[in-house]
């Protein structure tokens, strides 16, 4: 099976359910409050294996509880966790308002994931072994750029959810097969607030683009072009809180075991392949409808990691 490494962040989750955001000081009383493990990277680390995919976590937590609670997710997801090293800082949190909408506003505070500033040898050799690597923006920017590098020399394809307040150095998407922002994001990094025209932008150079927009489902596009409009399957929200990390997360599932898996060797990758991999526009389009359909799901239910679907939930959807 095609594994996916995740390199990424390991938080714990503190989230706050209210009725709205309130002024500058104001003070508001809330419904409900959890704690649960949580980061960018764990999410989806968790929707990718949760949807039969082999995963391998790389990252790094603090010596504390919450980082032994955080390695014990990875052993109840399935999830191989030798890349996770330990930190003499404490595990990062991150602190969620979720408003009675279902929208959300995030801090989030680094903690042990500012410490992994060079990769381990173990966590090298974990990426070089895998078929996709899976990064976000939640660990310094050098671990991150050697991470793509060592992809790239080893023909695994990437894939980047990608965070406006980290400043990318010059060359770093160039390394990148496919982006995944959402809205803001992708105007921040193109320059242009036409979700579409964002995604044909982000693309060019051979890469694939999929620009996410919530209930309006998402773009794709791949070297310059969009391909179309993904629609969002409608549902009743509850709690948008990792409904873009299930939906990144169960699309590199799909890729590294659907329509991938299916591809006979008389069937080439053919002329709209990107990155070393070679994904065609048909195994994305596939892969994006399962996405959509796990993020849509997952915004049923309270929380993040716990509001993610197994593999058999979104079968039952599709099939």
């Amino acid at each position: 099976m095609n594994r996916i490494a995740v390199l990424g962040g390991a938080n714990m989750d503190h989230v706050v359910r209210q009725p709205g955001l309130p002024r500058p000081g104001e003070t508001m009383v809330g419904s409900g409050f959890s704690v649960g493990p949580g980061g960018t990277g764990l999410n989806q680390a968790v929707a990718a294996a949760r949807m039969g995919a082999a995963v391998d976590f790389l990252g790094m937590v603090g010596a504390d509880p919450h980082g032994e609670q955080l390695r014990g997710v990875l052993v109840t997801e399935g999830i191989h966790g030798a890349g996770l090293e330990w930190s003499p800082t404490p595990t990062g949190t991150t602190h969620t308002a979720v408003v009675d909408s279902g929208e959300k506003a995030i801090v989030v505070v680094p903690g042990a994931n500012a410490d992994l500033a060079e990769l381990t040898e173990v966590q090298r050799s974990m990426i070089t072994a895998a078929a996709f690597l899976v990064l976000q923006c939640e660990l310094p920017v050098t671990a991150l750029t050697e991470g793509l590098a060592i992809a790239r020399d080893a023909g695994v394809f990437t894939v980047l959810t990608p965070a406006s307040a980290m400043a990318l150095p010059a060359g770093f998407l160039d390394l990148v097969d496919l982006i995944v922002p959402g809205r803001p994001v992708a105007a921040e990094l193109s320059g242009e607030n036409d979700p579409v025209r964002a995604a044909e932008v982000l693309s060019r150079g051979s890469r694939w683009a999929i620009v996410t927009l919530g209930e309006e489902g998402a773009v794709v596009a791949f070297d310059g072009s969009a391909l179309g409009l993904a629609p969002a399957r409608p549902v009743g929200m509850v709690d948008t809180t990792a409904a873009g990390d299930t939906f990144v997360g169960a699309l590199v599932a799909r890729l590294a075991t659907g329509a991938r898996r299916e591809r006979t060797a008389e069937e080439p990758a053919g002329p709209a392949a990107a990155g070393p991999a070679g994904v065609t526009e048909a195994e994305m389009i596939d892969a994006v409808r399962w996405a959509t359909v796990a993020a849509s799901v997952s915004v049923t239910r309270p929380g993040a990691i716990t509001s993610m679907p197994t593999l058999a939930e979104v079968t039952a959807i599709l099939i």
